[in-house]
């Protein structure tokens, strides 16, 4: 046990435990309670499997006792956690069910800059550790003056929480930047009452994470592709403050356009199986309306909105489309989308091996996709579903090649085989029929993309678990 707390503290949680002596042993009890457990989170059979369990509800139980005094704010939560991993305990280690210490979780309601949480659940980390495993965290929220006026007086968004990383355990030690109360354990099987998971009403992002990816990876970006970045940009990548500053304002305006303008259906999509096209366009939109009200507000004269643009461009078609698998890859698309708009625009160019941008061009073109967007969403209201489907294809594909293996594209016109749409697809079927069609990579990535995934492969892959820090 004693090589797994040194390792959780070799991300420089070093001043962490030094403020918080109890820490090592949280973290270390944790990584010791994660060996035992599957992937739904309860405690796999075995030899010596319960006891070791046991041991690490205790030893952590004991941790968050001592540390609790030192984040009176969350001593509800706290008192509820204990309880939680109390009859968890009792129970027998089954699926776990931490809906009670959930529910007293509420750091949307204290959104002070620079508070800490002390955070610990079964849960799962998005775009991390799949399994619903324990984790330890302890976190900042990440709310100045400027932003917390920017939510009360124009983006209002009372479920929104910035906050940054101080220490954690492996699961973030990931791609992960967010903490969702959706992820955690609730609901268990094996509990002695069935209880009706509730609405969950706040959601916060790693904006430290985000921005410090962000330096590494644009910055290697522009070198790889000898982008000339503008004194502005370059002063973005060097400075920490200025580009967390940046993602926090586009995560909070981001999060609050799911549920704004002319929407054909859920915003989320929950619970619904679509083409994954329809993810790329909804994330994509967000992102083109979070840009088109950076450049609103740039000319009110606030000082963070000309470098969330900039977060914004850069990140989507430097970091998005070489990032994950190749397995409906949404964000890739969306970002593909974006780098093929520009391109065919003549905003931006790829000519003797070095990118180039017309500056002054990329506003106007940015807000023009986001335009078009917005109509084909307006349009779909008025479209059966499969209809829309299609037409956000044919969108998507006037600007990404689709794969020529594609059954979907034969029905686009000008594609070679073309034919009408009701002979390539099983219009007159259920929609799953429609899916299942759809290749995992029905947008390949270029070969521009192709030729600097390679190169920035390696980059992409140190940002794994980056904070402020590093």
């Amino acid at each position: 046990m004693a090589k797994i707390a040194e390792a959780v503290l070799d991300r420089d949680d070093s001043a962490v435990a030094i403020e918080f002596p109890a820490w090592p042993r949280l973290a270390e009890a944790v990584e010791q309670l994660r060996t035992v457990q599957a992937k739904d989170g309860s405690v796999e059979p075995g030899e010596g499997n319960v006891e070791t369990a046991r041991a690490a509800v205790d030893a952590i139980a004991d941790a968050v006792s001592e540390l609790s005094p030192a984040f009176p704010h969350d001593a509800e939560y706290h008192r509820a956690l204990l309880a939680d991993l109390r009859r968890w305990a009792d129970e027998g280690f089954g699926t776990p069910d931490f809906l009670d210490s959930l529910l007293a979780f509420r750091p949307d309601t204290q959104r002070v800059d620079g508070l800490r949480h002390l955070v610990v659940f079964p849960m799962y980390t998005q775009n991390g550790n799949p399994n619903r495993n324990f984790e330890a965290v302890v976190l900042r929220v990440f709310w100045p003056d400027w932003l917390a006026e920017l939510e009360a007086t124009r983006y209002d968004n009372p479920q929104f929480l910035s906050i940054s990383f101080e220490a954690f355990t492996a699961g973030y030690d990931t791609n992960s930047a967010v903490l969702f109360p959706e992820t955690v354990a609730v609901g268990s099987a094996t509990s002695s009452t069935k209880r009706e998971v509730p609405k969950f009403t706040w959601g916060a992002i790693f904006s430290d994470r985000e921005a410090a990816r962000f330096r590494t990876v644009i910055t290697a970006a522009a070198e790889i592709t000898r982008l000339e970045l503008p004194e502005e940009v370059a002063e973005l990548l060097r400075d920490q403050g200025k580009a967390q500053d940046a993602f926090a304002a586009w995560d909070m305006i981001h999060d609050r356009t799911h549920s704004h303008g002319d929407l054909p259906f859920d915003p989320f999509m929950i619970k619904q199986r679509m083409p994954y096209w329809l993810y790329s366009l909804e994330e994509l939109r967000c992102d083109l309306n979070t840009f088109r009200e950076a450049v609103r507000l740039e000319g009110e004269g606030l000082a963070q909105a000309r470098a969330v643009q900039q977060a914004i461009l850069f990140d989507r078609i430097f970091r998005f489309p070489i990032s994950g698998d190749r397995v409906r890859n949404y964000d890739g698309l969306g970002g593909q989308l974006l780098f093929a708009y520009l391109h065919k625009n003549d905003v931006l160019r790829w000519t003797d091996n070095r990118l180039t941008i017309d500056w002054q061009a990329v506003a106007p073109a940015v807000i023009d996709l986001c335009a078009k967007v917005e109509k084909l969403y307006r349009d779909g209201i008025d479209r059966p579903k499969t209809a829309h489907w299609i037409a956000a294809y044919e969108l998507v594909a006037e600007y990404v090649t689709p794969h020529p293996a594609s059954t979907w594209a034969r029905g686009l016109a000008g594609h070679p085989g073309t034919e009408p749409w009701a002979q390539v697809l099983p219009l007159d079927g259920p929609n799953k029929g429609l899916v299942d069609l759809v290749l995992s990579d029905e947008f390949p990535l270029s070969m521009f993309y192709e030729a600097l995934e390679k190169k920035m492969r390696p980059v992409i892959a140190s940002t794994r678990g980056i904070t402020a820090a590093a």
